[in-house]
């Protein structure tokens, strides 16, 4: 009995998986939608060839949409108004999405198929967002599972930026059956350099980007990106500052860390960086100099469980119970956020918990 019901499930469920596969064949296939009219902002209108998603018809119009998942429905940035000829709001969109925005009209670019004229809205200075083609400078081993590039702009040769802000950049395809796909990754060189731009990345078993630069990616080869995107920003006073990040999330702290540097910053700023072993700490010697020349900087590196054969005197545990034992004076302090979602998620409830208040808690949660 029990054997002919597991029978019949697993029947039912590959003919729905059949069938799935035969609506994806048919939608590729035979569905002509022709061309399409997007009205922009009422001031623009372009023509395209129905049948794709939203966000990727903007890219092939040059016209850049934030997205740090590179489309796949899990990030919820690439949020614009879609007035008319969306069609009815997906479940795959609701997560993302308030009662007020939904409301609005707000949509995941990514989810909208463009079946038809459409009317949108974007927000203006995604206009000022351009694509730059750079050459591979410099590829440098940071840890075993996280490499700095450094990226020299080409067309056009400079770019500005406000610490904290990121950039989408393109893999190529590079293996049989592989696609074009966009990541996201903050910037993390000194923005006084306009020529170049530096990113920290760490490797993601399986993920196509990251796999793409570690192993494809050479000194001398020719990418693309685009930006800069985001409102991760340092704000303007003179607030005392705690930093948080682990892994690369290490990126967009560096290039603020630099920007004070250069502006001569005054402001009194505690960074605790979280590595798991101490052979996974980077860039300390850097953060040395940043304690010599910023007036009031300290650098508070943590290791969550030294190795056996490490050698360690710094402090030891998890990088929030760092700032749960370090930090005195939370009620005063902005605190800057970088890194994976679970880390982001256990410094904000220990920061609030410490009485740092939620508007003055800023990040970006992706690594």
């Amino acid at each position: 009995m029990v054997l002919d019901i597991l029978v019949a499930v697993a029947v039912v469920s590959s003919i729905g998986t059949v069938l799935a596969g035969l609506l994806c064949i048919c939608e590729h296939f035979l569905a002509n939608y022709g061309p399409c009219r997007i009205n922009i902002n009422e001031e623009r209108d372009i023509t395209v060839v129905g049948g794709g998603n939203l966000l990727s018809t903007l890219i092939s119009e040059k016209i850049f949409i934030p997205s740090a998942c590179g489309g796949r429905g899990t990030c919820g940035l690439c949020k614009l108004k879609v007035l008319e000829g969306a069609g009815p709001l997906l479940p795959t969109e609701e997560p993302y999405l308030s009662d007020e925005e939904t409301q609005s009209d707000v949509r995941l670019s990514c989810q909208v198929k463009v079946r038809g004229d459409l009317k949108i809205e974007i927000p203006p200075e995604l206009f000022a967002v351009r694509e730059y083609i750079c050459r591979c400078a410099s590829i440098i081993d940071l840890t075993h599972d996280i490499k700095q590039f450094r990226f020299e702009l080409v067309e056009p040769g400079q770019i500005d930026f406000v610490p904290g802000q990121y950039i989408q950049l393109l893999a190529p395809v590079y293996k049989k059956g592989g696609e074009e796909v966009y990541r996201a990754y903050s910037i993390s060189s000194d923005p006084s350099d306009t020529n170049s731009i530096e990113l920290i990345i760490r490797l993601v078993p399986g993920g196509i980007c990251t796999t793409y630069c570690f192993e494809c990616l050479k000194v001398g080869d020719q990418v693309k990106f685009n930006g800069p995107y985001g409102d991760f920003r340092l704000s303007d006073n003179d607030t005392p500052i705690v930093f948080v990040a682990g892994g690369s999330g290490m990126a967009p702290i560096k290039c603020m860390l630099h920007h004070m540097k250069n502006t001569g910053n005054k402001r009194k700023a505690t960074y605790h960086f979280g590595a798991n072993v101490v052979k996974e700490l980077f860039l300390i010697d850097l953060m040395s100099s940043f304690e010599s020349e910023l007036e009031d900087f300290t650098f508070v590196p943590v290791v969550a469980s030294p190795a056996a054969d490490e050698s360690w005197d710094g402090q030891t545990g998890l990088v929030t119970e760092a700032v749960q034992r370090n930090l005195k004076n939370a009620s005063e302090c902005e605190a800057y956020l970088c890194g994976s979602a679970g880390l982001i998620d256990a410094a904000i409830k220990v920061l609030m918990e410490l009485g740092t208040k939620e508007e003055a808690i800023f990040y970006d949660k992706f690594e």
